[in-house]
């Protein structure tokens, strides 16, 4: 029987409506459809030669689980050998151990090109950040740029994100010069996770640094990116720019401000003493921008009317906050305790704490805490009420709640404002002897208090304790105990004897130590410790520059202030005007006035700069160099035009 005749007998019988030649092949017929059974027995018979082809997934990956060594490896795969690169990787996304699926890849990247790498090392890249193997991801993707397969946006943003997470913010900025020589960007997300890192490691420097290279990079910041760039430059105190962006780069993008927003450079102005400023923001977001304040505004708001001595004005918007829909926080009625003790309303912050020690789960009002109990012995201290402060401490034991060193603290300046050394001195030696954490308020209350009573052997010997390494404070906080001090040799040998043994990690402790030097006209000392900070890797903010260039300044290193000037500005730090205008005076002091007027050029196209105060301090700078007609050009020109544009003097 012929072939075709053979297989059309073997189908079907036809429908009797239709009469099929029985020597016609039926399945060649195109216009047949695809309901007819002819294709559903197709279909089944293309899966079964399929199945015959295919491995058992579920059996493989067992038997790569099971394996020991890499000949085990080697042996389960075999039957199936060459490997697809479909199914490799489903066997690494499916393997539950990333080091396994590593010697996996070992095995299997040679048959492959490397073109088809790229997407079983993402998948490795993955298991192994998930697995919290960080090390072995960095690796992956270093091997990965040995072998030529090119890493995509997905291998830096899967490990950088990992990493970020973890909290190494400085590994993880290791590689972004490695996206850039792969010609890879970062995307807003992973940018966003770098700076919110950075700020959550008190690196505001490094969190401005990165957020100049997202706007450089051409991405347009979100509302997230612009909240933490806000952020960072309240903590680094450029105020103008933080409210620059606040109030000009964020609605110029279209995007919406919210609470977050405002909150950061509410607290700036405050912890600045600028509580009018604060008040007047406050009226901005409320009136004009029409964002609603959440809780921190509110604690802001409240602490600002205090220290303005507005308490009406403050109790009327603490009592309003639930109409408004912000439940007040233990901080809130915290904040309202200081607010009328300092304005001496000593019976409303009696009658508020009662309201909080009766409080219920039902009244809505919270119970007090450890700060609670600190405001109350202050306000108790205040009113010379010294025992009613004492019998708080016992109060707030009783009530499972332990004091801490600002506790203490507290209690030991009013007994000493009562003239009660003699009990505060028993208390401190008595909490030294207890082992209790001595922190730096804690010792230099003490300090300030033998020294007012004129007890100065007895100040002494406390900063003599603060050298011993054996007293069981930390040497950083000695070190920051004796600088705030102001004990140049102690805290100068404390700190030379801690950074021989590594001890110095922290980079306040170095800061503290630059304004002690630089108070005592200690120049060369103050460069020492900048060159130590930098070698730890910290990124300095603007105001440790500023006192590094004028001690450069002071010992007539010009050129070294320039080398410094120059670099980090390359490494994208965030100088305040107070940086600039340094650098136009050392530039003046050098007599180099081709590059001040350079420098003035390029700081007069910066839209963050002060452009008048520019002007005015490099003709003070030509006047303190005796070219009176050059500061006299630029006075003129800055009267006679709104657009101050320095032209070329010389």
């Amino acid at each position: 029987m012929p072939p075709a005749t053979a297989a059309a007998a073997a189908l079907p019988s036809p429908s009797p409506h239709r009469r099929v030649p029985a020597t016609k092949s039926i399945w060649l017929n195109p216009n047949l459809p695809s309901s007819h059974p002819l294709h559903r027995h197709k279909s089944a018979e293309l899966q079964r030669q399929q199945q015959d082809h295919a491995p058992d997934v579920t059996a493989l990956v067992a038997a790569l689980s099971a394996a020991r060594a890499a000949p085990d490896l080697a042996a389960a795969l075999s039957p199936h050998r060459p490997v697809s690169p479909r199914l490799l990787c489903t066997l690494l996304s499916r393997l539950s151990d990333p080091r396994r699926g590593v010697a996996l890849l070992d095995l299997l990247a040679p048959d492959l090109p490397a073109s088809a790498l790229l997407v079983p090392y993402n998948l490795l890249l993955r298991a192994a950040c998930r697995a919290g193997e960080l090390r072995l991801a960095s690796g992956l993707l270093l091997e990965m740029r040995d072998r030529g397969v090119a890493a995509d946006a997905f291998s830096y943003s899967t490990l950088l994100a990992a990493l970020t997470r973890a909290g190494h913010l400085d590994h993880a900025l290791t590689f972004l010069p490695l996206m850039e020589s792969d010609a890879v960007a970062p995307d807003l997300v992973l940018f966003s996770n770098l700076i919110h890192l950075a700020l959550r490691g008190g690196d505001a420097p490094k969190a401005l640094a990165l957020f100049s290279r997202l706007r450089a990079a051409g991405i347009r910041p979100d509302l997230k990116a612009y909240n933490a760039a806000i952020a960072a430059y309240c903590k680094s105190d450029l105020l103008r720019d933080a409210k620059r962006l606040l109030l000009h780069d964020i609605p110029a993008d279209g995007v919406a401000p919210d609470a977050e927003s405002y909150s950061p450079i509410l607290a700036a102005l405050a912890r600045h003493g600028r509580h009018l400023s604060t008040l007047s923001l406050f009226s901005h977001m409320r009136a004009v921008a029409r964002v609603k304040p959440d809780l921190s505004v509110f604690n802001i708001v409240l602490n600002a009317y205090g220290q303005l001595d507005l308490a009406r004005e403050a109790d009327r918007l603490f009592w309003s906050m639930r109409r408004a829909g912000v439940p007040p926080s233990v901080v809130t009625y915290n904040t309202m305790l200081r607010v009328y003790g300092d304005a001496g309303l000593f019976g409303e912050a009696v009658h508020l704490f009662g309201l909080m020690c009766s409080a219920s789960a039902g009244n809505g009002v919270v119970k007090p805490n450890i700060v609670t109990y600190n405001t109350m012995i202050s306000i108790h201290g205040k009113s010379l009420e010294d025992e009613k402060a004492g019998s708080l401490v016992q109060e707030m034991q009783a009530n499972g709640i332990q004091p801490n060193a600002i506790t203490y603290s507290t209690i030991l300046s009013i007994w000493v404002k009562a003239g009660k050394l003699d009990r505060a001195a028993r208390l401190f030696e008595k909490l030294q002897g207890s082992g209790t954490e001595i922190d730096p308020v804690l010792y230099q209350t003490m300090v300030v208090a033998y020294e007012r009573a004129g007890l100065v052997s007895q100040a002494k010997r406390l900063l003599r304790e603060l050298r011993e390494p054996d007293q069981g404070v930390p040497k950083e906080t000695a070190i920051k105990i004796l600088a705030s001090a102001g004990r140049v040799e102690e805290a100068a040998w404390l700190f030379r004897r801690a950074v021989h043994t590594g001890e110095v990690k922290d980079p306040s402790v170095h800061r503290a130590m630059m304004g002690l030097f630089a108070k005592n006209r200690r120049h060369r000392s103050v460069v020492e410790v900048f060159d130590e900070m930098r070698k730890l890797g910290h990124l300095p903010d603007s105001e440790t520059i500023a006192i590094t260039m004028n001690a450069y300044g002071k010992l007539k290193e010009f050129d070294k202030a320039a080398v410094l000037y120059r670099a980090l500005r390359e490494e994208g730090c965030v100088f305040s005007d107070r940086v600039h205008f340094q650098m136009l005076s050392l530039l003046g002091a050098q007599q180099d006035f081709e590059a001040l007027e350079q420098l003035v050029g390029e700081l007069s196209h910066d839209p963050s700069i002060d452009k008048r105060e520019l002007y005015l301090v490099s003709a003070g700078v030509y006047e303190r160099a005796y070219k009176f007609d050059e500061a006299a050009q630029i006075i003129s020109q800055v009267r006679s035009s709104s657009d101050f544009r320095v032209q070329k003097l010389r």
